[in-house]
């Protein structure tokens, strides 16, 4: 990416003030950590949880585990040494934790035992197992990982000479699913779910077939059956919506069918006794969006009901409380919460605020877990602060860690507020948030970025940001909102955007978020910018096409022109079920008009493009389509390729800070309320 730094300006401090200012930089980006994947120990006096770090010699974020108890003490490490691990999960007795790691390009499968502080390799595997579930009686593991499928040849190439120098032989590719972002062209193989012996042994494999089975595991209270979910119907690779929650005998690798609604039934989780199931369900409606409900069900499959009818959110992470209680998450206005159910119905919000595990930009997310006696462990954060670990017991909240404080407590971050706003639109009331720079002072305005979150179903909160906070501390105002389309605020708010992702519905509602910075007195209306990633990146490729009210933009990894898109991305398939009228060839003028190439014709803002140059998920041919429309119509425009990066182009520390560095300094280039400058 060296060939543009040349051009580039150098971003600026935010005023006169700034050398007194203790500044977010680049360089503390590599210096937080945050929790992440906690798990309460089966007693409920401590947890173990995994400690995240971005490591600057290996420009990795790498974690270790750490064991705390839950007043609070003893808080030490457990797994941290040179190596990183992930996964940490307590045996029944607690005396256990199984873990994963990598080595030499292979996923190990640990056991480490507490009291004596060895640990034993259980096995090494050249495809990395997932979802790993300790037997009721601990005498066993249970995994999924995937398993290489034969697939038909059509035909036998000649042999090589011993010694000849062949060219590589051509790829046959054969089937719908055949490229995923962040593996590129997958070989033909099926996820299936193994047991092995926790003392180390030989794994078994107990599903067969060309499908794929997994997600969580449950074991059933005897250790006979491990629950699952998977979508078992001959067509299953052309079906964006379809699952069922299956059984399968440990002993003789027997399966039942337990579920057979519309949609998808994921996620079953034994519970306690044996008795029933909970799960969550998803309809099969052709809806961009649908919610995710809270199912119980009897142990044969027998009377599900949906016990979270009108919740309107996608509840997730289903876990047993108790033989009647069930935990899970949902989000809501920004915020992920963890809510509690009874096999009644009976709902309550146990923890507000759960999150802190995105550092990048100020995602919804967190993670928690359900221990002994209505415990629970989970992750929060700030927009001051990445996650920390918190427990809730006995209706009282304890803060069990302060990763950031070393670092953050002497920084002067942006101050981060929530703003409502009606969209010029329709008047629909839209959520937002507004950083302030560092040192702002009433009664001056600062330039503007608004920065668009990616989904679009997706939303973002008061939260802590990186890349955010860096913008700010280059004395930018930065908004960002949950606009029409955003989820935690209703299915009819989020299918707001049917058939319209972009268009001029979701412009107003970022429109309408400037307009509100500007009245309120905190936006120069001479220094306007415009940023967003993924969904994010084709609205401000489509709001450049139709405003040129900004100074300048920044379009990372977006989609240009959906008809190319849908038919070389690895979300074709969910895609065009569920957010278009149809395929492409019988709606050709629906593709176009919601792609921003339909407006290029337009655009006079200068526009940079980042997109990383092994992404799948929005690929880079769309990026290179709109910057040779710019260049052809001579708008001032920079193509900045990650090279062996895909769709996460702020996944390493250093691509997250270029990617803010990049970005940053276009705008520089552009603001008018610089000394000397255009």
């Amino acid at each position: 990416m060296a060939i543009f730094a040349a051009g580039l300006a150098t971003p600026a401090l935010a005023d006169d003030h700034s050398e007194e200012l203790r500044l977010f930089s680049a360089e503390d980006v590599f210096e937080l950590e945050w929790a992440d994947d906690p798990q309460v120990s089966p007693d409920g006096s401590q947890a173990i949880y995994v400690r995240r770090f971005n490591d600057i010699m290996t420009d990795r974020t790498r974690s270790h585990v750490w064991i705390v108890n839950l007043d609070g003490s003893r808080h030490e490490p457990l797994l941290a040494d040179s190596g990183s691990y992930r996964s940490p999960r307590w045996s029944p007795d607690g005396s256990r934790i199984a873990y994963m790691t990598s080595e030499n390009g292979q996923t190990a499968l640990y056991v480490h035992y507490l009291q004596s502080g060895r640990s034993a390799l259980i096995g090494s595997f050249e495809r990395g197992p997932s979802n790993i579930t300790w037997s009721p009686d601990g005498s066993m593991i249970a995994f999924s990982m995937s398993v290489e499928a034969k697939s038909d040849k059509l035909l036998s190439l000649p042999s090589r000479p011993e010694g000849a120098n062949w060219a590589k032989p051509p790829v046959v590719i054969d089937r719908a699913r055949y490229r995923t972002n962040g593996e590129g062209f997958v070989e033909l193989a099926y996820d299936h779910i193994f047991v092995i012996p926790a003392e180390g042994g030989t794994q078994r494999q107990l599903t067969s077939g060309d499908f794929n089975h997994g997600g969580s595991l449950s074991f059933t209270p005897d250790g006979e059956h491990i629950l699952f979910s998977a979508n078992r119907d001959e067509g299953w690779e052309l079906q964006s919506r379809e699952a069922d929650v299956f059984s399968v005998t440990i002993a003789s690798g027997e399966l039942t069918q337990l579920t057979d609604m519309p949609g998808t039934e994921t996620s079953p989780q034994v519970s306690p006794d044996g008795g029933s199931i909970a799960f969550l369900g998803t309809g099969n409606a052709r809806e961009p969006f649908l919610p995710t409900n809270v199912f119980v069900m009897d142990r044969d499959g027998s009377d599900a009901r949906n016990l979270t009818q009108g919740l309107d959110r996608r509840a997730g992470d289903v876990q047993w409380l108790s033989n009647s209680e069930i935990a899970f998450t949902f989000q809501n206005r920004g915020e992920n919460n963890i809510g509690v159910v009874d096999t009644r119905g009976n709902r309550r919000t146990a923890v507000e605020g759960i999150g802190g595990t995105t550092i990048g930009r100020p995602y919804v997310s967190g993670s928690y877990d359900a221990g002994a006696r209505g415990t629970l462990v989970y992750t929060k954060g700030s927009a001051q602060r990445p996650a920390d670990l918190y427990a809730f017991r006995s209706g009282r909240d304890t803060r069990l860690t302060s990763l950031n404080g070393d670092l953050l407590a002497h920084r002067d971050l942006g101050e981060v507020t929530s703003f409502t706003f009606n969209s010029e639109l329709d008047g629909l009331e839209v959520q937002g948030w507004m950083i302030k720079p560092p040192g702002y002072e009433e009664g001056m305005t600062y330039p503007l970025i608004i920065e668009i979150h990616g989904g679009p179903h997706l939303a973002y909160g008061p939260h802590f940001s990186a890349e955010l906070q860096r913008m700010a501390a280059q004395g930018y105002v930065v908004i960002y909102d949950n606009h029409r389309g955003s989820i935690g605020y209703g299915s009819e708010f989020a299918n707001l955007l049917k058939y319209k992702y972009s268009s001029p519905d979701d412009f107003a509602d970022h429109n309408s978020a400037v307009d509100w910075a500007i009245d309120n007195g905190f936006a120069d209306p001479e220094n306007l910018f415009i940023a967003g990633g993924s969904a994010g990146g084709i609205a401000t490729a489509y709001a450049i096409g139709l405003t040129d009210r900004f100074n300048a933009a920044m379009a990372a990894k977006p989609v240009i022109n959906w008809v190319s898109k849908v038919l070389t991305a690895d979300s074709y398939i969910d895609q065009i079920a569920n957010q278009f009228p149809g395929p492409p060839w019988e709606h050709l003028d629906h593709y176009w008009e919601r792609s921003p190439l339909s407006l290029v014709g337009n655009v006079t803002t200068p526009t940079m493009l980042i997109t990383g140059e092994v992404d799948y998920r929005t690929p880079i041919s769309e990026t290179e389509q709109f910057y040779q429309a710019l260049q052809l119509r001579g708008v001032p425009s920079v193509m900045v390729r990650v090279p062996d990066t895909n769709h996460g182009i702020a996944s390493r520390p250093s691509l997250l800070n270029a990617k803010t560095d990049y970005t940053i300094a276009w705008f520089e280039r552009y603001r008018t309320d610089r000394d000397g400058e255009e």
